[in-house]
């Protein structure tokens, strides 16, 4: 009985993360363009590509598209690629390649803006 219910157990948080693995695997640009990927939860987007610009809003969720992307000042990540997206407010900014979960930046494909 302790084997099956810790079976049971495992396949139900199996099943409950099976969509975020998916998009956490996922990162790449579709056919209309945009790059699809994972991101940090609550990053930040700012006005220019520099931290030391107006925040416009964040990004509440863990998967987003992002339009292009852009050099900007250098970030924790190693480099200085920032990619640009609409927001949860509906607002545009850019965002810092540490926070998005590409393989590589910037991410191949994505046209640069």
């Amino acid at each position: 009985m302790t084997t099956a219910l810790s079976a049971f157990a495992v396949g139900a948080l199996l099943a409950l993360s099976v969509p975020d693995a998916a998009h956490a695997a996922e990162c790449g640009v579709r056919s209309d363009g945009r790059l699809y990927c994972g991101n940090k939860a609550g990053a930040k987007g700012y006005a220019d590509r520099s931290y030391r610009s107006a925040t416009r809003g964040t990004l509440v969720g863990t998967f987003s598209w992002f339009q292009c992307w852009g050099h900007g000042d250098p970030h924790p990540g190693g480099n200085d690629i920032w990619y640009w997206t609409q927001l949860d407010n509906g607002a545009w900014g850019n965002v810092p390649a540490v926070d998005v979960s590409t393989g590589q930046d910037p991410a191949p494909g994505l046209r640069e803006c």
